[in-house]
């Protein structure tokens, strides 16, 4: 397969997103064509990335002195601890601002070498491997950065783009099939928000996606990548048009908060939840065509993604549900915001609800 090159074009960064297969074998050549330069790096590493992989990073780095930092890559473990852990490794090998931070591995591994990245003497030079379908097609895209809190996921953090996107194809076939349906659910919403011709060809060939067919699942990711750069480039920090990517999202974070971001629910899986739950409560408010609303509940549904909240919690969970719901950062008064969807590639935004309405609503849902 060829190597496949977005640029990205921010007000702080400009930066190319690389997607292909076998990358690890040009990664010191794409660095110096990209101007990047350093001396010293620390790769931050997801502990699940197969030893042979970071094997081929170290061989193409091996003119740069190389510093290694492994993390057990889940929700709870994206914290200020392993934040601090970072920062004092650069501070101990004595990092400048010109050397690099390198993060192989999911949103998580990504989401808080970014954040060091950002905050270690004002920025120093960040590149992003991701090693997931999810980070691939979302979370490394858009310099959000950021760790969790016990009120809440991703309540701090900053935006902060990176050098360099490589996103090597390879690596998902190391993916359990759990981990492929969950950047799925990325890719899906993508095209819930924007682009009802690659809905189209979502619906008509995702089991040749999840199976990580060539070349459905390449155009997958390019054709979710240009949606996030396309709003990226609109809106770098979230004040308007941005907000669409949150689609589904404000549900999603309240459900992986309410099971303390345990396996039982990962992102994707809680995303695709919310999606569900955005597009009934569309259709009940008056927002989403019933025409638009059955294709997408039959597309999720028969492809046995989840989807319903009741294999999951209970009615006596409501309540936590909706505290995760109110302080979810999009919210700025004691009404929910939620985005909402017209039809497939019509986005509402600002839509605020009393707190009230989201109880009757879940409660339905749970019955």
């Amino acid at each position: 397969m060829k190597i496949i090159k977005l640029k990205i074009n921010t007000s702080t960064e400009s930066y190319p997103i690389i997607i292909g297969t076998k990358l690890f074998a040009q990664f010191s050549n794409l660095i110096n064509q990209n101007l990047i330069k350093f001396e010293k790096c620390l790769l931050v590493i997801d502990k699940n990335v197969p030893k042979k992989k970071i094997y081929q990073i170290k061989k193409a780095l091996k003119n740069k002195k190389i510093f290694i930092q492994f993390i057990k890559a889940n929700e709870k473990n994206k914290n200020q601890k392993n934040l601090d852990s970072i920062i004092k490794t650069l501070l101990e090998k004595n990092f400048s601002r010109q050397d690099c931070l390198i993060s192989i591995g999911g949103g998580i591994t990504g989401d808080i070498s970014g954040f060091a990245a950002s905050i270690f003497k004002r920025g120093l030079q960040f590149i992003n491997i991701p090693t997931t379908l999810l980070s691939q097609v979302d979370s490394s895209i858009g310099g959000k950065t950021g760790i969790n809190t016990n009120y809440g996921k991703n309540l701090l953090g900053n935006f902060y783009q990176p050098k360099l996107v490589i996103s090597d194809i390879d690596f998902l076939k190391s993916l359990p099939r759990r981990e492929i349906i969950c950047g799925y659910a990325e890719i899906l919403k993508h095209s819930l928000i924007s682009n009802k011709k690659l809905y189209q060809f979502l619906n008509k060939n995702i089991f040749k996606i999840l199976n990580l067919k060539s070349p459905f699942i390449e155009k997958a990711i390019y054709e979710s990548c240009k949606i996030k750069k396309m709003v990226v480039e609109k809106d770098e920090k979230e004040k308007n048009l941005r907000k669409v990517l949150n689609f589904g999202h404000t549900f999603a974070h309240a459900y992986e908060a309410s099971l303390g971001y345990s396996k039982k629910l990962n992102h994707g899986e809680a995303v695709l939840l919310g999606i569900y739950s955005a597009i009934n409560f569309s259709l009940d408010n008056n927002f989403l065509n019933q025409r638009d609303y059955h294709l997408i509940a039959k597309h999720i549904v028969n492809s046995k993604l989840p989807y319903n909240i009741k294999n999951y919690f209970q009615k006596k969970d409501l309540k936590k549900i909706l505290l995760y719901m109110l302080k979810d950062k999009k919210n700025n008064s004691e009404k929910i915001n939620l985005i909402l969807l017209k039809s497939i590639g019509r986005p509402v935004i600002n839509n605020k609800f009393k707190l009230n309405k989201l109880k009757l609503f879940l409660k339905k849902e749970l019955t």
